[in-house]
């Protein structure tokens, strides 16, 4: 077993175990920021706080002020926004419309961290070329009305591609397994906290061989073939 999966294993197990305690509040899924959900999408290997990204780039991947799909738009700081941020461009719609594909931007549910799938970006500089943006925010379902200087695009190379298509598909296994290991979580969770303490360890260590043989089936090369319709 890889220490990858280890790890992976190790925190299903103890999310298995908390859900067998009663809790209160509302407690997000998971949390991301820009820069990690930014490279996984993008394959582009850089690392450090937004602001540092642009700098980074410069003569090891082309940058520019054309958006393009697969690049990343790179935010400057700002008063409010005073990392940066980063955003996975998705489509380009028009010269000065594109979609991005981008974390921890909106409150959404109340909380922030939350990945936001193919959002409205609109270029508002007076040349045309994308050094002041518009944003859609979710919470008013509409374009932000701050204007947000960047920088410009991060452009993939043929290395970055290939990253970003593996990881993309390693992320979705994972992320499946995720959900699948919370359903049984849940399934137990429900039926032992009317139960004894015998039957709560025991129906734990049911749950935790139930998410081990969930992951180790994400992992297999089984895994990548279509299931057949149901």
């Amino acid at each position: 077993m890889t220490k990858r999966t280890r790890t992976l294993w190790g925190s299903l197990c103890a999310a298995a175990m908390i859900s067998l305690v009663p809790m209160s509040g509302a407690v997000a899924d998971g949390y991301w920021q820009c820069v990690p959900f930014a490279r996984l999408m993008s394959g582009i290997q850089i690392f450090g706080d937004a602001r540092t990204w642009w700098g980074q780039a410069v003569g090891k991947y082309d940058v520019g002020f054309v958006p393009r799909s697969g690049a990343v738009l790179c935010f400057k700081p700002t008063g409010r926004m005073n990392l940066g941020h980063v955003a996975f461009v998705s489509q380009v719609l028009t010269d000065r419309v594109i979609q991005v594909t981008h974390a921890n931007w909106s409150v959404m549910n109340g909380a922030r961290g939350q990945v936001e799938k193919d959002v409205t970006v609109v270029d508002v500089s007076p040349a045309g070329d994308w050094s002041e943006v518009k944003v859609w925010y979710d919470p008013i379902r509409d374009l932000g009305t701050t204007v947000y200087p960047t920088h410009g695009f991060i452009y993939q190379n043929a290395q970055a591609t290939t990253i970003a298509a593996a990881t993309s598909k390693m992320a979705l296994a994972q992320n499946a397994a995720v959900s699948l290991a919370k359903s049984a979580a849940n399934q137990v969770a429900a039926s032992v906290r009317a139960s004894s303490p015998l039957d709560m360890i025991n129906q734990a260590a049911d749950s935790t061989d139930r998410i081990a043989a969930l992951i180790a089936a994400s992992q297999s090369p089984e895994a990548d073939k279509p299931q057949p319709a149901r």
